[in-house]
């Protein structure tokens, strides 16, 4: 009897390891399944991404024309600013649409649910206009629908808001640029390069600013800070400084150059006034506020 209570019990470890082992399997399968759709969405075609987007604006030119023409086949006051207020929302999506770069599919779907919206809105109002020739003695009641559904339509609207700000953020981090490939080189007074540092005149950093798509273009200022191996921030001018994490801070040179979005080659030059000593020395580059970039460097 006992040997064969001993049988069923490992009969049932046994099969719950089975059942374990199975169970194993299918979550490993499943997360595979998953991790080939996400490489799916990260490949999503960047044509199909314009297509879209161009589609979605002639959606948005369309509406727009659509409540323009609605308007001036009602005499209705109270409607009439209503459709106005969604005409002034429709262009501001409009425009927002056309700086918003096709690669954002999140923001591109919530613009796309925000059309719908303001269709459902449209075919409401127009609604209510047929009803009104109608049935002039509802006009109370149906305007009273009407300020539900606006308060109904900016609640969303208010919702939308708050749920751009935090992508605003998530974009801000990913725009953000990075400098590499950094080299310190000591030069003498007449640019010649050398490793002497009785000798060194001059340092000439030289760095790579990264290709970043989601970076905003246009005249941009990067700052270098030099530390000695005291750590102390070689500079020229107490003034000179410059915003970083809520403070100013000193900087030791300073450029502007135009950011296109493609990698782009940099260097800045500082001119040696103090005794330099022998040991490990720091370069620091700044561009938008941000640290993008560390260099360590010796001079012996």
């Amino acid at each position: 009897m006992n040997n064969k209570s001993l049988f069923i019990g490992l009969g049932i470890v046994l099969a719950l390891l089975v059942a374990g082992l199975v169970y194993m399997f299918v979550e490993l399968q499943t997360s595979k399944k998953e991790n080939r759709e996400m490489l799916e969405l990260q490949s999503y075609n960047q044509e199909q991404l314009e297509q879209n987007k161009d589609e979605l604006e002639d959606e948005f030119q369309m509406l727009s024309s659509d409540l323009q023409g609605f308007s001036v086949q009602i005499n209705n006051d109270s409607i009439l600013k209503r459709l106005g207020e969604e005409q002034k929302r429709v262009q501001l999506l409009m425009e927002e649409l056309r700086s918003t770069k096709a690669t954002n599919v999140r923001r591109i779907t919530e613009l796309k649910a925000e059309l719908a919206t303001v269709r459902k809105v449209l075919t409401y109002y127009v609604a209510q206009v047929d009803s009104l020739n109608r049935v002039n003695t509802s006009l109370k009641t149906e305007n009273v629908e009407v300020t539900r559904k606006f308060k109904q339509v900016t609640k969303v609207a208010d919702s939308l808001a708050q749920e751009k700000e935090h992508l605003t953020e998530q974009v801000t981090r990913a725009a953000q640029l990075e400098a590499r490939n950094i080299s310190v080189e000591q030069q003498t007074k007449n640019g010649k390069k050398t490793s002497r540092i009785n000798k060194t005149d001059m340092l000439k950093i030289s760095f790579t600013i990264g290709k970043n798509i989601t970076a905003q273009v246009g005249e941009k200022t990067v700052y270098i800070r030099i530390a000695n191996p005291n750590n102390d921030v070689m500079f020229k001018k107490q003034t000179d400084t410059f915003h970083y994490e809520n403070k100013d801070i000193v900087y030791s040179a300073r450029k502007n150059f135009e950011y296109t979005g493609e990698e782009t080659s940099q260097m800045l030059y500082w001119t040696v006034e103090e005794t330099l000593i022998k040991g490990v020395y720091g370069v620091d580059i700044f561009i938008d506020s941000h640290l993008v970039g560390h260099k360590e460097f010796t001079l012996d």
